[in-house]
């Protein structure tokens, strides 16, 4: 999900579900140590309960970032060992250190150590030639050693070879089964389901099976998604779609007060209205308009199909 789940995003994303837990863009920690933090890792204290995804390999640099983005805020810090991008390949982390269950310990086991918030990892169920059930019991054997409680499984295996990582999230068969095994095999983990959930229906069964599920893409691309499921949960949602575009109007206007532009707030909603009438309409408005020097908040409100009512402290 990098440059996808932005803080513009999250904020967008929390009107719809409240009581969801959210996560950043992996950041690597070079990024974390060496770059511009404020851009990198602040945040709306509205976006909480949200949780920093770190990327690397080096316990130290690890722990360090950890340590950086606990005192920013975070509620939880997750180390991805999931994601099978050369880019990521070449630093050393990601779905590669698969292959190193010691090195994913201990590098968990440092972060633990230096913050006071949890630490979770996500993974794939396996990567290249591991891929059988006894290699993804004995990996999640291994890092469950740094102490940590919660594993994200991608039901897909990852090949760091041969597939894009867009290939690497359609190519490779979900093995909802295998997660459901590791929850049987580590009753006292808390095990979470990601890949290929597209509909409330099917994450609401797999709650059945496993303790969450994570969305991904389904949840950009059809945001309205993440309202449905929490309310299918009996969790807060957002009650209409006019009101969450309302919200962002106010969120769009202090965005801009501040600098910003109107496209890096409105890029995130274009599948607000999937599958409604007045979608397409929806995305044509935004999309030509949204990147406009002179883009104004009210354009959310000319584009949207319904109705909106709201109070700003700008004039219409």
């Amino acid at each position: 999900m990098m440059d996808w789940t932005d803080r513009h995003c999250r904020y967008f994303h929390r009107l719809l579900a409240p009581g969801a837990l959210l996560y950043t863009e992996m950041v690597t920690t070079g990024a974390v140590i060496h770059g511009d933090r404020e851009h990198l890792l602040g945040f709306d204290r509205a976006e909480c309960p949200v949780a920093l995804q770190l990327g690397g390999s080096d316990p130290d640099e690890l722990a360090q970032a950890a340590e950086i983005g606990a005192g920013f805020g975070y509620d939880e810090i997750n180390l991805n060992v999931g994601c099978p991008s050369d880019r990521v390949q070449k630093g050393r982390f990601g779905a590669c250190l698969m292959k190193e269950p010691e090195l994913v310990r201990d590098c968990l086991a440092a972060m633990r150590q230096a913050v006071e918030v949890p630490v979770t990892v996500k993974t794939r169920i396996g990567v290249d030639e591991l891929d059988s059930e006894a290699f993804l019991q004995a990996f999640v054997a291994t890092v469950a050693e740094s102490g940590i409680d919660t594993v994200i499984l991608h039901a897909r295996k990852a090949w760091l070879s041969g597939l894009s990582p867009k290939q690497n999230r359609e190519i490779p068969p979900l093995a909802y089964e295998r997660v459901h095994g590791i929850k049987r095999a580590f009753p006292d983990l808390t095990i979470v389901l990601n890949g290929g959930i597209v509909d409330v229906d099917t994450a609401a069964a797999e709650l059945d099976q496993v303790d969450g599920v994570m969305l991904g893409r389904a949840a950009y691309q059809n945001p309205w998604i993440l309202a449905e499921l929490s309310a299918r949960l009996g969790l807060p949602a957002a009650e209409s779609r006019r009101e969450v575009v309302a919200a962002m109007v106010e969120y769009a206007h202090r965005h801009i007060e501040r600098g910003g532009k109107l496209q890096q707030v409105a890029r995130h909603m274009l599948g607000l209205f999937h599958g409604q009438p007045g979608a397409r309409g929806w995305r044509q408005q935004l999309s030509q308009n949204m990147h406009l020097p002179d883009a104004e908040p009210d354009l959310l409100l000319q584009a949207c199909p319904e109705p909106v009512v709201t109070v700003l402290d700008h004039p219409a």
